[in-house]
């Protein structure tokens, strides 16, 4: 069984009590559940889910908890409202702006640093590309694009993540000052990656991935992709969890653009409410992607901001806490607009 929140509403206070709920104690709430995995769609309201047996309680209760801050060294990232990822790639070939940041560490941190003060409240740091055909990058290599940039970062009072899936280059990161682990393989791709997270106790981000040690965009037909990416997430997240790792410090992301259709990608999107139900924050990673040039002309990647700004604001309709993107300025002032919005439709 899985259930996805559906029916939001503006406001509670129009309702009799326990008509409708919090979202993962954020800014939404909702008034019942679309129900799948078991026979036909069926919406119930989410008065009625305690009859529905003990899945749909487990994960009832999943949807209605609070995801608590993380606090990371002296930074809390606050997790009840929609938060800005800066993407700060230090690579030569990232599909969007590769080339950018390469051999220069003290620009890197300025650029992030940059990002930070226009709004975003979290830098993730990457070396290597993941983009389709992208070539493997040394690890040694890859350690050295991204440490001295982290190390900046973090000194400057930058709450940092590091994009990257393997294990040596998460030591080098933590060690340097990052405080979240992003791992698009979800910490399969390397042996140790599992192992650095859970002795570093370091907050990780687990993506989807239709091939995660082949780098994750082989295709893959799905019946159902919402479904089928949720019980992938799932079973990652309870493994995680088994093997060390609070709950509370593991971050979803349904992997936009990876090994996905664009259809697929749509009903990711349509569907990200459904990922709550893992108990985890989640993440929407799709800034600037090939989806936004499919439906607007073949858009090149430069000219794809009102899309990924749409995006962003599709994410915090559904509750999404984290949205990594390139475009910090302008998704940050969308989000306070949004949030604005909110703030009035809960005061009547």
């Amino acid at each position: 069984m899985r259930l996805r929140p559906v029916h939001f509403v503006d406001a509670p206070f129009a309702y009799p009590d326990g008509a409708v709920v919090r979202l993962a104690g954020g800014l939404q709430w909702f008034a019942a559940y679309e129900i799948s995995g078991e026979g036909p769609l069926r919406v119930v309201p989410v008065a009625d889910v305690a009859g529905l047996g003990d899945r749909a309680a487990l994960l009832h209760a999943r949807f209605t908890s609070p995801r608590a801050p993380l606090a990371l060294g002296e930074r809390v990232l606050r997790l009840d409202q929609p938060q800005v990822a800066a993407i700060l790639n230090v690579t030569p070939d990232s599909f969007s702006d590769g080339g950018a940041h390469r051999d220069d560490p003290a620009a890197a941190a300025a650029a992030g640093m940059a990002m930070a003060g226009a709004g975003a409240a979290l830098i993730d740091v990457g070396g290597e590309s993941t983009r389709p055909g992208a070539a493997l990058v040394w690890e040694e290599d890859e350690a050295r694009r991204v440490a001295p940039v982290v190390e900046r970062l973090a000194r400057a009072g930058a709450l940092v993540s590091v994009d990257t899936r393997k294990a040596p280059v998460m030591e080098a990161a933590l060690a340097a000052g990052a405080g979240i682990v992003n791992d698009v393989s979800a910490l399969l791709w390397d042996e140790r990656a599992l192992d650095v997270v859970v002795r570093s106790g370091a907050p990780v981000i687990l993506m989807h991935s239709p091939d995660p040690k082949a780098g994750g965009h082989g295709r893959v037909t799905y019946d159902d992709v919402v479904g089928e990416v949720f019980d992938w997430l799932e079973a990652r997240v309870e493994a995680v969890v088994a093997a060390g790792v609070d709950r509370a410090r593991v971050i979803v992301d349904p992997g936009i653009g990876f090994g996905k259709s664009l259809a697929d990608n749509l009903a990711l999107l349509n569907g990200l409410a459904m990922f709550h139900g893992l108990g985890c924050a989640v993440m929407l990673a799709a800034s600037r992607k090939r989806l936004i040039g499919a439906l607007s002309n073949e858009a090149p990647v430069e000219q794809r901001l009102g899309g990924s700004v749409a995006l962003a604001l599709k994410g915090a309709e559904a509750g999404v806490q984290l949205l990594r993107v390139h475009d910090v300025v302008e998704t940050v002032q969308a989000l306070r607009v949004w949030r604005g919005l909110r703030d009035r439709a809960l005061v009547g």
